[in-house]
């Protein structure tokens, strides 16, 4: 995915090694303030409005997972299990110096975001989950979206397809060589997050989130055709601490499709204006 707000804060990149050295994790920084770790959804790191406006109240970081940083694809090889995902993450966090951020993350970040919580119950200030995987229901199933017809991604993830949200983050670069790099770069993201994600993207989360003790606001699109509204309640059921906003005429993602409502949603969360 490329960069979508152009007229944002000045977005800086840090190289911050983990693993034993074994890897390196590029991570977007902008802002000022306290700090909130941002993770992408499963199509890779887009800087969207969403974030500049939380970069106005906070420092935003935000790691590009392993094998999305455009350059290095292959460092993806470097890890074959969630559990190591997660002690990666845990231990970018403290390279970073980050003292109880703020967690926000997005579908496939958000199961992330969950996991790492879950694993590290005193890492996170607060939790925002926006429309996360990570549970499963036979009678409720989560659309493939590595499976999905690339013309037929727009209709999965938004409401309205056609509208001018889901046609700024989806417009492909005019110059055909560009525009097929980008495609491949986001099957190639797709497959790195798919990873961890697919057959079926369920991995006990379920049997930890009582493990989660920070308080959890869940943000979801109620026509979420990916993964539908109805798990809401398994998530609050299984959560300790947490309440749900749910946006009405919007997809799988609120900060792009319904951006107000996700700012307004997460501002009373977090008791701090970021509208």
């Amino acid at each position: 995915m490329t960069t979508l707000d152009t007229t944002g804060p000045t977005i800086t990149e840090e190289a911050i090694p983990v693993w034993n050295g074994k890897m390196t994790v590029r991570v977007k920084v902008a802002g000022a303030g306290t700090p909130l770790l941002y993770l992408h959804p499963a199509a890779g790191l887009a800087w969207d409005p969403f974030l500049s406006r939380l970069a106005e109240h906070y420092t935003v970081y935000a790691p590009e997972f392993p094998g999305t940083s455009a350059g290095d694809p292959y460092a993806i090889h470097t890890v074959d299990h969630l559990s190591d995902v997660v002690l990666i993450y845990e231990e970018l966090v403290r390279t970073l110096g980050l003292t109880k951020p703020v967690v926000i993350g997005q579908s496939f970040g958000g199961m992330l975001a969950a996991e790492l919580s879950s694993a590290f119950p005193d890492l996170a200030s607060k939790v925002v989950l926006l429309d996360p995987i990570g549970l499963w229901r036979n009678d409720l199933p989560i659309a493939n979206w590595i499976a999905t017809p690339p013309d037929q991604l727009p209709g999965l993830l938004f409401h309205d397809p056609g509208g001018p949200a889901a046609q700024s983050m989806l417009a492909m670069p005019d110059d055909p060589d560009i525009a097929a790099a980008a495609t491949a770069a986001m099957v190639w993201a797709f497959g790195s997050t798919g990873k961890f994600a697919w057959p079926i993207p369920d991995r006990g989360l379920r049997n930890r989130l009582h493990r989660l003790t920070a308080p959890v606001l869940l943000v979801w699109g109620r026509e979420d055709r990916l993964v539908p509204v109805g798990y809401v309640e398994d998530w609050q059921d299984a959560l300790a601490d947490s309440r749900a906003v749910v946006i009405d005429d919007c997809g799988h993602i609120p900060q792009v499709e319904k951006l107000d409502e996700t700012l307004s949603a997460v501002s009373e969360f977090l008791g701090k204006d970021c509208s």
